[in-house]
């Protein structure tokens, strides 16, 4: 139509134009007259194609029409035919699930049992550490346990059969075999792995975990104790016989706690100061008492070498000085001998006692430190409790174990230093005694030679 328009527009405006052009080209009225009758003749032919055409395009419309209106029957027969087919097979698919639940009976009650031991298998296998040695088992068990529509078959009876038997059966074997661990730093080696049942993964690290969510064997965070480690070694190690070895029977729920546990020495470093300060002590008094012990037993060895030859008296050792005040003074009486060699005897005890005092006071002062650590600790737990409250104990932990830490590293510290003390004194008393044994010898000897 619009095509149409755009023709007649431009026919009229050419014809005006050429009246009009025509019009300014006749010089008389004669020639005007003749233009007109001409431009007359050619319009009606102009409007005759127009015509034509015109009656040409509506025909082509027509047969689009036509056309399209049998198009439109024809999909409409076509919905009619499948909106009855789609509510035939309704009813078919009605008539062939009562077919289908009356063949079945009692076998969909089967269905469900199926499908609910699939899925309890599937929770157990896909955890399992057996798994660790055969990845993949689980797919199967996935698929029955979630994606099955149907009655299972025989064949997929038996894989699950086969499946609970597999994993029953290698819960009571040790086996071992090649796989790839991960280690703590993110990198991979292969290596081999023996399975205790389905509790333990063993490695070259120690006790190894399963991480089923990714499908990778990892060694723990920490270790626990080196006993444990020890045994898991022994068992690695072992192509035989009987060996000991500690199972986690919660299939690694012990072993996630053993790895929270607190090392030795996490424990003495939650002593803080007051615990360094202990061990300080300890060391120190520990240091003095071998070195007094050392000293004290070359002393001894010396006054012993000294006893055996009186007559020449040596500076090397405390009895040797006394026998040389003795050998200074034989001209002297009995009471002014016997001052001569109580002073001798005065100027040894210093070199002699010098240093187990300090390992007496250290003795005495490591368990009051360690109560000094206790009430620190316990005013840093009734701080803690002011501000946090009690919800969290753990916030309480750290403070609790300096009181208790550093109470255990006092009495730890006092008890070697005690038996150190009573060692060395001891020592030390016989020393002086072997003096004061010869210093009354001498004395007494002088007095009988007096009175002779």
């Amino acid at each position: 139509m619009k095509n149409m328009l755009k023709t007649v527009l431009t026919a009229a405006s050419l014809s005006i134009l050429a009246t009009a052009a025509n019009a300014q080209q006749a010089s008389s009225l004669q020639e005007l007259l003749d233009q007109v009758k001409n431009n007359r003749v050619s319009e009606a032919r102009i409007n005759q194609q127009r015509e034509a055409e015109f009656t040409s395009a509506r025909a082509d419309k027509q047969a689009l029409l036509r056309k399209a209106q049998a198009d439109l029957k024809a999909e409409q027969d076509r919905g009619d035919r499948l909106a009855k087919a789609f509510s035939d097979n309704e009813v078919k698919l009605a008539e062939k699930e009562a077919e289908l639940q009356q063949a079945t009976g009692t076998l969909g009650e089967m269905f469900g049992v199926v499908r609910q031991a699939s899925a309890e298998a599937y929770g157990r296998i896909s955890t399992s550490i057996v798994s660790a040695e055969f990845p993949g088992r689980g797919e199967f068990l996935q698929r029955m346990s979630e994606e099955s529509k149907g009655l299972p078959s025989i064949s997929e009876l038996e894989d699950l059969w086969f499946a609970l038997q597999t994993e029953m059966t290698e819960s009571g074997r040790i086996s071992r075999f090649q796989a790839e661990v991960i280690d703590l730093t993110g990198g991979t080696a292969m290596q081999d792995v023996v399975r205790v049942g389905t509790f333990n993964l063993v490695g070259e690290q120690g006790y190894l975990i399963y991480d089923d969510q990714n499908e990778q064997i990892q060694p723990l965070g920490r270790q626990p104790d080196s006993h444990f480690v020890a045994s898991a070694g022994d068992l690695r190690g072992a192509n035989s016989g009987v060996v000991p070895f500690y199972v986690d029977p919660s299939r690694g729920a012990i072993l996630g706690l053993l790895k929270q546990k607190a090392t030795m020495a996490e424990r003495y470093h939650a002593g803080g100061y007051v615990g360094y300060t202990i061990t300080g002590m300890l060391a120190i008094g520990l240091l003095i008492g071998f070195y007094k012990l050392l000293t004290l037993t070359l002393v001894s060895g010396k006054i012993r070498s000294q006893l055996n030859n009186t007559g020449n008296p040596s500076d090397s050792n405390p009895l040797g000085r006394i026998l040389k005040v003795y050998h200074e003074n034989k001209g002297a009486d009995a009471e002014n001998l016997e001052l001569k060699l109580d002073e001798a005897i005065l100027r040894e005890l210093p070199r002699i006692e010098a240093g187990i005092n300090i390992i007496k006071i250290f003795a005495a002062i490591a368990p009051l430190l360690g109560l000094l650590g206790t009430v620190l600790g316990m005013i840093m737990t009734f701080q803690q409790i002011t501000l946090f409250g009690t919800g969290d104990p753990r916030l309480m932990a750290g403070s609790i174990s300096m009181a208790l830490v550093t109470t255990a590293q006092g009495i730890i510290a006092a008890l070697p230093l005690i038996l150190m003390h009573s060692i060395v004194a001891s020592r030390s008393k016989s020393i002086v005694h072997i003096l004061d044994e010869q210093t009354a010898g001498i004395i007494a000897s002088h007095a009988e030679t007096e009175k002779a």
